[in-house]
Order: structure tokens, then sequence, then C-alpha cells
């Protein structure tokens, strides 16, 4: 799908895909302002360890995908919240355009210029991500234990608990099986849902670059090399 149609085609896209329009927008602007693209790390060289990790795209968004039975003890205590789950899905976005069940043009542009407040989108679910989602990339990487840990603490320390232990959910998620959480962090153009799953994996140890990720496209990209399609 071309991004350059951008708001045209919002009304025949996904829910889903339309949540995460804003960075192939921004994919597009140090493009069109004549900044060169980032480029991927020189070399990439697979890690090696014991634990599988899954990256999917749906080509607008970004999730990270960590297996219940891998989850270090202590850390991401609102598991608890999915008992029969085998998979944990993670992702992050703005607190409105997220799981807003119907977002418009104007919302997508207020989560997009300004900072603005943002959630955990949380599933737990039995099927392998490659099962679950057949139209989407997904990309399997393996993690040593530590690499391991420093992602999911990373991701714990995204929940914004308010000083409990867990974080209480804010409502239903995008599916029958996931959850919405507050989180920290603010949204906003040069930080998207696809920059936090691109800092979450450099936690974990993986040499790509975050900063500048800001697509779906663009972090996948970096990933291919490290990963193997599922």
């Amino acid at each position: 799908m071309d991004p350059l149609v951008g708001p045209a085609i919002l009304p025949f896209m996904s829910t889903l895909a339309a949540r995460c329009l804003i960075a192939a927008w921004v994919l597009l602007l140090p493009v069109a302002c004549g900044a060169e693209p980032t480029a991927p790390p020189a070399d990439p060289s697979p890690l090696t360890g014991v634990h599988t990790i899954f990256v999917t795209s749906n080509g607008w968004h970004s999730s990270i995908v960590i297996a219940r039975s891998d989850l270090p003890g202590g850390l991401i205590l609102e598991a608890a919240d999915f008992p029969d789950a085998s998979f944990l899905e993670f992702g992050w976005g703005d607190a409105e355009y997220y799981p807003a069940k119907d977002p418009g043009i104007g919302m997508a542009l207020a989560a997009a210029l300004a900072p603005t407040p943002s959630v955990v989108h949380m599933a737990g679910y039995a099927r392998a991500p490659a099962r679950r989602y057949p139209k989407s990339e997904v990309l399997a990487l393996v993690l040593d234990e530590a690499s391991l840990g420093r992602l999911a603490t990373f991701i714990d320390a995204t929940f914004d608990r308010g000083g409990q232990a867990r974080a209480a959910s804010r409502g239903p998620g995008l599916y029958p099986d996931s959850l919405f959480y507050p989180a920290l962090g603010e949204f906003h153009l040069f930080n998207t849902c696809n920059t936090w799953s691109a800092r979450a994996l450099v936690a974990a140890g993986l040499g790509i670059e975050a900063t500048g990720t800001r697509s779906a496209e663009g972090l996948m990209e970096q990933l291919r090399p490290l990963g193997k399609g599922q």
C-alpha cells in the first residue's frame, strides 16, 4: 500500500492499520525535506542464545511477542491478567488514537504534532504469532538469557503503575484477548509505536538504530538480517 495516499485511503484501511498511519507519514518527511534516510548498521550479526522472541508487523504497526514461559520472574506482573496465554504481545502508542474505535484525521494529527500521553497494548493468546497473524510479517529472533532479561526490563519499565505493583487496565484492547494499560513516555512525530519497538530491541542488545526508526518497514528492514521469517 502506497503511504503517499495518506488520509485519502483512511476510510478503506483496517482499524489496526490506521492506528499507526502516522508512522508511515513520518517516514516520508525526511525524504521530502531532502534528508538521507537512516541506514541500517553495517554487517549485523545474529545473536545466539536460548530464547526466541517474535516481532510482528502489519506494515504500519509493530509489536513484540514473548513466550510466557520465557518471561523472567518478577517482571511484567500484568501477565496475570492473561492466565491462559502461551504468548504475550506488547505494543505502544498514543493514549487517545491507539485505543479509538474510529480514529479520525484530526485525532491522528493531534497525536503526531504534539507530545501526548501513551498506552501499552498487551495481548495474551495461545497460538504462535505466525498462526495468529498469517497476513502479517513475523520475524523470530534468538536472544540469550541476559538479552531477554534486558528486553523484559525495558517493557516492564514502560508501564505506568503509579507506585503500585501492577498497572490497572484502562479498558479492553483491540482484540477480545487484549487490554490497554497506562504507559510512560510521550507519543509524537519522532517517537512512534515503531520507535518504541526499536528501543526495546536495542535494550536487548540488537545492533539496530532506534532514534531514526519511525515506520514498521524501517524496523523490519533492520531486523531481517538478524532473524528468521515465520
